[in-house]
């Protein structure tokens, strides 16, 4: 029997070496996740960030969040999954902790907001019940079948 949240989870473009969701602890389709990544330690880049104190980059927990967006966007049962989806504008971006080796990144992302192609997300990271991110972001992609392309999003319109 399919598991529907590893389900969720292949509906996103990136391959594994990128993919910042190790679980879908809940989904909402079309509204809201709950996610989770556990920091191993071996990951390539915590190597250089930063040598002999690795912590997990502030801009990968945004990734994190925008990723978990994604599932709840795709999984939409009013919509189909769009094409191409991709982050494409940040706001009221805040970095308030990290994560270490060993740590779990509870992830939460909420849909805001749907146009066309266009999501509108909040999203937010928690390590060992402390937010260590929020931000406010948008995905956009090209619906199936007709073509229609989101309009491009300035930060801060």
């Amino acid at each position: 029997m399919p598991d529907p949240l590893h389900e969720a989870l292949s509906l996103l473009p990136h391959g594994p070496e990128f993919r910042f969701l190790d679980r879908v602890l809940s989904l909402v389709p079309g509204k809201s996740a709950i996610g989770e990544y556990q920091v191993r330690g071996d990951e390539y880049y915590l190597r250089g960030h930063f040598p002999g104190e690795p912590i997990f980059p502030g801009v990968l927990l945004v990734e994190a969040g925008a990723q978990l967006a994604g599932v709840v966007a795709q999984n939409d049962p009013a919509i189909p999954p769009l094409k191409g989806l991709k982050l494409t504008a940040l706001r009221v971006v805040k970095i308030l902790g990290t994560a270490r080796p060993g740590e779990t990144v509870r992830i939460e992302a909420a849909v805001t907001g749907r146009l066309g192609g266009l999501v509108q997300a909040e999203v937010s990271a928690f390590v060992a019940g402390m937010k260590v991110m929020s931000a406010e972001l948008a995905l956009s992609g090209t619906l199936e079948g007709n073509g229609d392309r989101a309009p491009s999003v300035t930060p801060g319109e």
